[in-house]
């Protein structure tokens, strides 16, 4: 029998729960930075070592944070269902907690990419990633993260993704952000949604959208629950 195909579509929200911050609890600020300065073309043209610098950071941050009992639900869900995480974090902890399918949309912490040439990809090393660090075509290697300003590339596949699910489910993400938010309009209608935040929106329009009006880590239970009823 085959089993059904569940897309989780996540964000911030459930990885705040592991401890990583995001800018947008901090007034638009990103750990005291501004985003224009650390997380645009522009800001990598204008200063490359503070760019480094700050994601150097950020993943110092990953790297110490753990996979929390949200992550490691849709894990487990593996034995049940097919399983695809699409997801706006650029933390690996979807994949730390057993996560075998995950889409970024927005790109790796974890990874380099050249600034010539975006295909080529590197895991980044305990080091971090330095001015001088090069791919074999020569260029400087940059963090493999969609800046503010960039094309989100992979959003044509996970819109596909979503057209394909059975069930689906939004976590840690309001809807609220564009383009990503608009995924949840290539699932068909007739396909059981939930959304779990633990702020209540006005959503009646989405046909068969649910909301769990928990945090994600607090949902679980309830997820699980009502998730298991289409095995």
């Amino acid at each position: 029998m085959l089993k059904k195909k569940l897309v989780v579509f996540s964000g911030a929200g459930i990885s705040a729960e592991s401890g990583i911050r995001t800018f947008r609890d901090s007034g638009g600020l990103w750990e005291q930075y501004k985003i224009e300065d650390v997380a645009t073309p522009e800001a990598w043209k204008k200063n490359q070592a503070l760019v480094l610098e700050f994601y150097n950071q950020r993943r110092k941050q990953v790297m110490e944070a753990e996979p929390n009992a949200a992550h490691k639900l849709f894990a487990e869900l593996q034995n049940d269902f097919e399983v695809q995480i699409v997801t706006q974090n650029v933390d690996d902890l979807h994949e730390r907690a057993g996560s075998r399918s995950v889409l970024h949309l927005h790109g790796e912490i974890m990874k380099a990419r050249s600034s010539v040439d975006e295909n080529l990809l590197y895991p980044i090393t305990a080091h971090g990633l330095k001015a001088g660090d090069k791919c074999e075509k020569g260029s400087q290697l940059r963090p493999h993260i969609v800046w503010f300003g960039e094309m989100v590339k992979e959003m044509e596949h996970a819109n596909y993704l979503a057209s394909q699910s059975d069930l689906f489910v939004v976590i840690g993400t309001s809807l609220n952000v564009y383009p990503a938010a608009g995924i949840i309009n290539f699932v068909l209608p007739s396909v059981p949604k939930w959304l779990v935040d633990p702020v209540e929106f006005d959503l009646e329009y989405i046909r068969g959208l649910k909301q769990i009006s928990k945090t994600a880590v607090n949902s679980i239970s309830d997820l699980r629950k009502e998730l298991m009823e289409f095995v």
